[in-house]
């Protein structure tokens, strides 16, 4: 019969547990069959767990998992191989040992794809409108080109958090592992109001912030005027949390 045959990586951060998938793929006549090997990275890659999945016909019949140490039967179709190879004590050391040879040793490459990846948030603020003073108007932060997708942005007026008439649109994926997001604020903006997004993000030492001020002065002709909108940049202490997971529970 006739037989193919390839490889899938796939690289997957859930909630602070890196997970590194490398699926094989056989097919003999109709009928395709699965490997999927998995390690899982968690507290620093000093807690590494590998799973070896055996997949027939899109269903699971066999795995073997290094926090249990041995092969597990899914189906009575798997169990028959499941005892002969716990019945190879060589076999089953060099599975168990597939934490360090195949997990660990590429856990460096996983390090610099994932962990170490670093992009920082570019910030800017307008308004949606040109407006007069005392009336509705939308302050937008926008903020782009960030990696990881774990960040938070608040709004502040005249040093207050604003936490009524925020809108976000969440993260949203650029295709180059980058994500952008856009924070809105709902507002009455008052002469000489100072309005701030502030944004934190572990690609950052200190919260990044972006000034908008919006103020009347007197032109020329004896008139009021509109000055444009102020936007600069500045810098605060700042603190990260690190979430951290258990790969064998």
């Amino acid at each position: 019969h006739d037989s193919t045959c390839h490889y899938q990586a796939l690289l997957v951060a859930i909630a602070g547990l890196l997970c590194l998938v490398l699926t094989h793929l056989g097919r003999s006549s109709s009928l395709p069959e699965q490997q999927r090997l998995e390690c899982r990275f968690s507290s620093g890659m000093e807690r590494v767990r590998y799973l070896q999945r055996h997949i027939y016909n899109q269903e699971e019949h066999l795995r073997f998992d290094s926090c249990v140490g041995r092969y597990q039967a899914v189906t009575e179709l798997g169990r028959i191989q499941a005892e002969y190879w716990n019945s190879q004590k060589g076999f089953l050391e060099q599975k168990r040992a597939k934490v360090d040879t195949f997990c660990r040793f590429n856990s460096a490459i996983v390090e610099i794809l994932t962990v170490q990846q670093r992009a920082e948030p570019k910030v800017t603020v307008y308004p949606t409108k040109t407006q007069p003073l005392d009336h509705h108007n939308l302050l937008v932060c926008s903020v782009s080109g960030f990696y990881p997708g774990h960040i938070e942005v608040r709004w502040f007026r005249n040093g207050q958090e604003e936490k009524t008439g925020v809108v976000s649109t969440g993260l949203i994926r650029n295709g180059d592992w980058t994500f952008q997001t856009l924070v809105m604020l709902e507002t009455v903006p008052q002469s000489g109001e100072v309005y701030t997004c502030q944004v934190e993000h572990p690609s950052l030492t200190s919260p990044a912030t972006v000034e908008w001020i919006h103020f009347k002065t007197s032109s020329g002709g004896g008139h009021e005027g509109e000055c444009d909108p102020l936007p600069f940049y500045t810098h605060v202490k700042s603190s990260k949390k690190v979430l951290r997971d258990s790969a064998c529970k």
